[in-house]
Order: structure tokens, then C-alpha cells, then sequence
């Protein structure tokens, strides 16, 4: 083997290793973002940049009330009358294994995340009525929302019911914008991404998320 050649071999290892552990850090630990929709407005605005933590996927971690994750959008996204089980309020998924699971959730071709705020935890009571929010009976204190905003279920969905274990429902802070859990359920902790750690643009902006 000549030098030319050796050196090309070394130099393709190292550019392999190097996205190998590039692939690795943004699964396990963390990764930049773009804000795509404007279902948490005014909290989140389009094209603005934010660093996602992903530990807590890695550790196998719930989130906490009033954070805000990513999630991977589940398979049905509406519901019909009789297909609304408030007995069993979880989001639907495809199961996926093998190179299938690699490349939608490891290397995420073709892969859609939503980003929403965490409302309830599991073993909560969530109530949807009267424009407001109730967690066991309590009514939800929500500093985040723009005045005159209110919270409801446009058309069927889920309204009234208990947070499975190991499940978080979440919201879109844009509640008459937003996509959420009110219409396709609670999310599974397995298939929860990310906790949004930082904005990092602009820099006007720049600094945790609340």
C-alpha cells in the first residue's frame, strides 16, 4: 500500500469516526433546533434556535411540569367519537425495529417532533372546561399564556381523564394553534426526545426557556 493511498484510508476512518460520534452525542445528549410552527408563540417564535438536552431520554428520565420537549408525532393524529378511550388516554405509535428503527429514530430520516410544554404528570386528573385548565380539581395557573387565551378541545378529543403511568400530557402554549395531546392523547415516556435546555438565537433572546 502506498502513502497516497494510506493516507486517503486515514483520513475516511477518521471522518467516519468523527460522524459516528457526531450521531452519538446528538442522540444521547443533546442537539441544536429550529422552531418550525408557531404552536408555543409567544413563548417559542419561527427560525428561532434552541439547544435540545437530551439526557433525560438517555436516562430514562420524566420531564417536569411547565418544561417543554420534543416528541415524536404519533401515527394517528384524530379521533372519532368511538375511538376516544379516556380509559386508556395514550397516544398511538408504530412499532418499529431493526434498520427501520435506526434510521427514522437514530438517524431521523423522515422522522416529525413536535415541541409542546409539559402540563400533567402521571396519576393526575386532567380536566379541559370552561377555557381553563384543572389538575385534580385545581384549576391550572399558566403565567405563560397571552391574556385571553383559553383552553378547549375543538371537536373530539380528549378532555377529561387520568394521566397513565409513565405518560405526560403536554400543550402547545398557542392553545387555539396548537396540535397537542388534547387530540391524540398522553405521550409515552419512550417515545419523549428532548427537554428544551437553551435559546441560542438571537442572541437578543439568548438564555433558558420558561
Amino acid at each position: 500500500m502506498n502513502s497516497t493511498v494510506k493516507e486517503v484510508l486515514e483520513w475516511v476512518y477518521c471522518i467516519i469516526i468523527a460522524l459516528v460520534l457526531a450521531m452519538l452525542f446528538r442522540y444521547f445528549i443533546g442537539t441544536p433546533t429550529v422552531v418550525q410552527m408557531s404552536s408555543m408563540y409567544p413563548t417559542l417564535e419561527q427560525n428561532q434556535r434552541l439547544w435540545l438536552n437530551r439526557w433525560g431520554r438517555t436516562t430514562k428520565t420524566l420531564p417536569e411540569r411547565g418544561e417543554i420537549i420534543t416528541f415524536e408525532e404519533p401515527a394517528k393524529l384524530e379521533y372519532s367519537p368511538s375511538e376516544i378511550d379516556v380509559s386508556n388516554p395514550i397516544a398511538q405509535y408504530e412499532e418499529r425495529n431493526g434498520w427501520e428503527w435506526f434510521v427514522k429514530n437514530f438517524l431521523e430520516i423522515g422522522k416529525r417532533s413536535y415541541i409542546k410544554r409539559v402540563i400533567a404528570l402521571p396519576g393526575e386528573h386532567v380536566q379541559i372546561k370552561d377555557g381553563k385548565v384543572y389538575i385534580n380539581d385545581e384549576e391550572l395557573d399558566e403565567p405563560y399564556l397571552q391574556d385571553g387565551i383559553v383552553t378547549d378541545v375543538q371537536g373530539v378529543g380528549f378532555d377529561d381523564f387520568i394521566v397513565p403511568e409513565n405518560c405526560i400530557f403536554a400543550m402547545g402554549d398557542n392553545r387555539n394553534h396548537s396540535t397537542d395531546c388534547r387530540a391524540f392523547g398522553c405521550i409515552p415516556l419512550e417515545k419523549i426526545e428532548s427537554t428544551v435546555a437553551i435559546r441560542i438565537w438571537p442572541l437578543d433572546k439568548w438564555g433558558k426557556v420558561e
